[in-house]
């Protein structure tokens, strides 16, 4: 009987062991940290269900930027460093749905709508390109992303926009850096079922429609396609010996990550409730790959398990710890410590994928 017993305990510590190791030691740590946040938020004087609602709203803004490298990662095309042209798309999506005169949530669906097509578009080039520099495609897209922004910050100036919402005052002409979208899609999915517990705000809508594109995306993996396209990223050659065409299934990831990070940007924007053109795109691609390889996911291999774990421990920490250290040490430094967590989790992230693809 006593050996039965041990047996099991064994069976059981190997299965802890091997649990651990699958969830991985550092991802255990920042989230060992992240709890310890929680428990000390309400000893520092901070409202700790005021702090949950923050990262429930933070997760439901990102959460479609960061599902937006699955489809690249599974083709092997690499993360999506290039999540600058589809937010460009979007932002073209939601500035001429506002241009037109859209408004309240038709306006978020008539800038999915015209978003589309400029995804497609910007996609099928994109892809092109990194279907001509297999194995270069990371350092390659993180090119493409800044010049395409930088060519938007031309364009913007440039474009025959008129809305008094969005044009300078001046002249008439050209776009603002920032203006907002509450009397147009602001908060249209996070208002949406909202669920108001006092302290506690839940995003519901926003999270629905999290939930939807990640399904969508889980469905599309487990078709014919999406298997081809996770055997593409596995083994090209064998691929390519099966009779599938390799650069058709990397341009179809391609497009269909320009296009989720559009659907990405505009989703964003609804929450945060500002559009933000010109420079604001740079800033978008780093959190959203460090988010996804915290998750667990690797260079060839992603989850929507990844893409969720990730994001609730990357906005997690960017919005716990500096809140909760200004409440330890009664100094307003909560800019300075969140782009000191934020740049670091990046920093982990980026080192991790190195070892992630020895």
């Amino acid at each position: 009987m006593s050996e039965y017993v041990r047996e099991n305990e064994r069976t059981l510590a190997d299965r802890v062991r091997h649990t651990l190791k699958n969830f991985g030691l550092p991802r255990l740590i920042i989230a060992a940290f992240l709890l310890l946040m929680f428990i000390v938020a309400p000893f520092t004087g901070v409202n700790f269900w005021g702090q949950i609602t923050n990262v429930l709203n933070r997760f439901s803004w990102n959460a479609v930027l960061v599902l937006a490298m699955v489809p690249m990662v599974h083709s092997g095309c690499g993360l999506n460093f290039g999540l600058p042209v589809g937010i460009i798309a979007g932002l073209l999506g939601a500035t001429l749905s506002i241009e037109w005169g859209f408004a309240g949530p038709l306006s978020f669906v008539m800038a999915i709508v015209i978003a589309t097509p400029f995804a497609l578009i910007f996609g099928v080039a994109y892809g092109w390109l990194l279907n001509k520099i297999k194995g270069g495609e990371m350092m390659i897209a993180t090119y493409v992303g800044f010049s395409v922004v930088s060519f938007f910050c031309m364009m913007w100036l440039v474009l025959p926009y008129k809305k008094p919402d969005m044009a300078w005052g001046f002249e008439g002409t050209g776009l603002r850096t920032t203006f907002p979208v509450d009397k147009y899609y602001g908060g249209v999915l996070s208002n949406f079922l909202r669920i108001d517990l006092g302290r506690l705000v839940i995003p519901t809508g926003a999270l629905l429609f999290f939930a939807l594109l990640a399904v969508m995306i889980w469905a599309f993996l487990h078709t014919k396609t999406g298997t081809a396209m996770t055997a593409v990223g596995s083994n090209p050659t064998f691929a390519r010996a099966a009779g599938i065409n390799v650069d058709r299934i990397r341009m179809l990831s391609v497009v269909m990550s320009t296009w989720l990070a559009a659907v990405g940007i505009l989703v964003y924007e609804q929450g945060f409730g500002f559009v933000q053109l010109y420079n604001a795109p740079f800033n978008m691609a780093l959190p959203a790959v460090s988010a996804i390889l915290i998750g667990g996911a690797t260079a060839n291999k992603a989850s929507i398990t990844n893409v969720i774990i990730g994001t609730i421990l990357f906005q997690g920490m960017v919005t716990m710890t500096p809140t909760v250290m200004n409440g330890l040490i009664n100094l307003d430094i909560s800019e300075v410590l969140r782009v000191v967590v934020s740049n670091g989790m990046i920093l982990y992230a980026l080192t991790r994928r190195t070892e992630a693809t020895r």
